[in-house]
């Protein structure tokens, strides 16, 4: 049965605030906006049904989980778990991040550039000890779900957290290493869903990440220093065949009226997004989305590219599941549990849509950047999108399915400083402006 885990940060604190250092420091509490914020998350989840609440016992979460709990319309029983416990940072907590840079210049760039190998040097009773701290908050995070998981099979369960433990219990759901620590952003109340379908144990599934359009941010803010790309990686509005479980690939199947609502939606949500340049797959489902898209963006021209295209499902084109079983027996149970080792008949692998797509992306990350910060629109599909945010996350073709990508949703990566940098997924499948709140609802249909 499916465990559905709401992931949510704490709302602003005083030590946010002021750009201090927190780790496990118990001193930092919620400011009237953090407060306020707590109140629009919890109006936000006030008709869910969840089961259990479970809370850092740091005062700024566990004062955020009361204000959400108090909000539901049946409220749930919170635990604190420690757990759930901000990243352990002993030598720089309290310490404004101005003071560490500048007390702890190899440091600092270490805990940025290979947060994996990060130390530092704890006084204890028997002498100096080692602590890595990122690796440490990603076992923590194992040990969390480890323990909790197996006692919430079929249930929604809610966890106010920290912006590393966050990062870490994400990460170590969909297999994240810890040198990707930074490509992962939590934004204070921002909200995160993840489905495990199997407990621990299984990569779970990503739905979204970092929805902030409750707290009155449409899109996360970029992090501070940017000064190099941001991309919007739009799926294509709803096709008829998604709607009826139809494999299309790469047949040439238009919106439905549906999908071009989405995408008028999707228009309305960016309208106020400054777009400097835009490109799609030239198939007529995205160039479509992207031109209504646009209509609030009139001065920016569509650039095709080929290589973004749907993954060519060859003879299983225009075939429902029940017709595709019939005459490849097995081979659809095989393409959702090992996705990277199906060769679609007459069709591609996950492989080559990788190797092109990735390609293409590479390219126009590096032509678009340039001196001055940039906003992109890029459109495609479900695959497409699925294996270029795996890549982006240091993920591999068999993490396929951990990616979830909704008709008409938005995601948002960026690229803070140039083409070399590693990107920052900002937020995911943000599906909130279709109307269907913080979960998912638009079409599971086939790609």
């Amino acid at each position: 049965m499916n465990t559905r885990v709401i992931l949510v940060r704490h709302g602003q604190s005083s030590y946010n605030s002021e750009r201090r250092i927190q780790g496990r420091c118990d001193e930092s509490i919620l400011t009237e906006k953090g407060r306020a914020t707590a109140r629009q998350l919890g109006a936000t989840l006030s008709n869910l049904k969840i089961d259990a609440i479970y809370s850092s016992p740091l005062q700024r979460a566990k004062a955020t989980a009361e204000i959400v709990q108090s909000s539901l319309a049946t409220p749930a029983p919170l635990t604190a778990s420690d757990n759930l416990m901000e990243i352990d940072l002993p030598l720089w907590q309290k310490m404004l991040s101005v003071e560490v840079q500048e007390k702890f210049p190899e440091d600092y760039q270490c805990w940025h550039e290979r947060p994996q190998e990060f130390r530092m040097s704890v006084p204890t009773p028997e002498g100096l000890k080692e602590h890595f701290p990122v690796l440490a908050i990603y076992e923590q995070a194992r040990q969390f779900w480890q323990e909790t998981l197996s006692r919430h099979a079929g249930d929604t369960i809610l966890i106010v957290g920290h912006n590393g433990i966050n990062r870490a219990l994400l990460s170590t759901a969909i297999g994240i290493s810890p040198q990707r620590y930074h490509s992962i952003q939590q934004s204070n109340c921002g909200i995160s869903v993840l489905n495990f379908a199997a407990g621990w144990g299984k990569p779970a599934q990503l739905e979204s990440m970092n929805l902030t359009a409750h707290v009155g941010e449409v899109l996360p803010k970029p992090r501070p220093g940017h000064r190099g790309l941001r991309l919007l990686l739009v799926r294509h509005g709803e096709t008829d065949w998604n709607r009826q479980k139809r494999f299309q690939g790469q047949i040439d199947v238009p919106l439905n009226d549906n999908g071009r609502e989405q995408a008028r939606k999707a228009a309305e949500f960016l309208k106020d997004v400054p777009i400097d340049f835009a490109v799609t797959s030239p198939m007529l489902r995205p160039k479509e989305t992207a031109e209504i898209i646009l209509k609030y963006h009139p001065n920016v021209q569509i650039e095709l590219q080929a290589p973004l295209a749907e993954i060519g499902h060859g003879l299983w084109e225009g075939k429902f599941e029940e017709e595709i079983e019939l005459s490849y027996p097995g081979m659809l149970q095989q393409w959702r549990e090992f996705p990277e080792t199906v060769q679609m008949p007459e069709g591609e692998n996950l492989q080559q849509v990788w190797d092109r797509a990735i390609a293409a992306w590479q390219d126009m990350v590096a032509s678009y950047s340039g001196d001055r910060p940039k906003t992109g629109l890029v459109v495609a599909h479900d695959a497409t999108n699925k294996v270029l945010l795996c890549y982006l996350l240091g993920l591999n073709p068999e993490n396929f399915w951990s990616i979830k990508q909704g008709n008409g949703a938005v995601t948002v990566i960026d690229y803070l400083q140039g083409p070399e940098s590693t990107p920052v997924l900002q937020a995911m499948n943000v599906t909130t402006h279709l109307g269907g709140g913080v979960l998912d609802q638009t079409a599971a249909g086939a790609l």
